[in-house]
């Protein structure tokens, strides 16, 4: 019996130590695991910051690719046409939105001369003239990218054409001297010349154009040049309209006084009229 205690006593022992090993075998981690533990978190945040810059460069590389598109679309139609006109023969489309801030006058000068007509010379003025003085600052109207710098003695003697990021070009004329060289990237409000009285001209001023799609806009109805700010943001380009000044606030509010003074007047007429008909039927009523 002693005997068969002592062995059940020892299988029991065995089991415990068998199952304490096990046990251990199990649980027991390796002692280099808590640094690898902490070089697996530490790796997470580099992967981080990574997928985030991926996303950013991401993002820059699409506005990249779709400015080099717009580039491939706007600068290199016709860019290195010799014309002011770049455009000729090209569909004009009836109605086209053109954002226009971010101008930037190119002098602020007074206006002397308006778009339109001039009798005097039997031709058409395609732009504004404004006052200065020769060797004066003349900077680009908007951001974009010189297409022409040129010379022509019977007409805008020295001259610059830049072609904007918004799809208008503008023409700057009478220069005494040209400070940029085409296919350059100017910004708005850059020096692009000095202001002068070349070619044909009556004294020192800036012939200023602005032009969609080579049709000569009134820049009168793009920008307020008593103030130097454009009208709106947008520009909507009228094909039918586009030649005319725009009408504002003011004039407006002119017309529509004068509608009420002959609204008032109209009245007045009509009551004149009333006491003069009935003077005469009571003239008639003594007699």
């Amino acid at each position: 019996m002693n005997f068969t205690k002592k062995i059940a006593l020892a299988a029991s022992l065995s089991a415990i130590l068998l199952t304490g090993v096990s046990a251990s075998a199990q649980y027991r981690l390796p002692a280099s695991h808590n640094q690898q533990h902490n070089a697996l978190i530490a790796d997470q945040r580099p992967a981080g910051i990574d997928l985030k810059s991926a996303k950013i460069n991401s993002f820059a590389n699409d506005v990249r690719a779709r400015e080099a598109l717009q580039d491939n679309e706007l600068f290199n139609y016709n860019f290195s046409s010799q014309s002011v006109n770049a455009y000729a023969g090209c569909d004009i489309p009836a109605n086209y939105d053109i954002d226009v801030t971010g101008f930037v006058a190119p002098v602020k000068g007074k206006l002397t001369s308006p778009y339109g007509w001039r009798p005097r010379f039997g031709r058409m003025h395609r732009g504004v003239d404004l006052n200065l003085h020769v060797g004066d600052s003349v900077v680009s109207a908007f951001d974009g990218k010189v297409r022409l710098v040129k010379y022509e003695a019977r007409g805008y003697g020295h001259y610059i054409v830049v072609r904007h990021d918004n799809g208008l070009e503008t023409v700057y004329g009478h220069l005494s001297r040209t400070l940029v060289k085409p296919g350059q990237r100017v910004r708005a409000g850059q020096l692009i010349a000095k202001g002068g009285n070349t070619g044909r001209s009556t004294g020192p001023h800036l012939h200023f154009e602005t032009r969609f799609m080579g049709l000569a806009v009134n820049p009168e109805a793009i920008i307020d040049f008593e103030n130097y700010v454009t009208h709106k943001d947008v520009f909507t380009f009228d094909k039918r309209t586009y030649e005319r000044a725009q009408v504002y606030g003011p004039k407006r509010a002119k017309s529509s006084a004068s509608k009420y003074s002959k609204s008032k007047k109209s009245k007045a007429t009509a009551s004149a009229k009333t006491k003069k008909k009935s003077k005469k039927s009571s003239r008639k009523s003594r007699r």
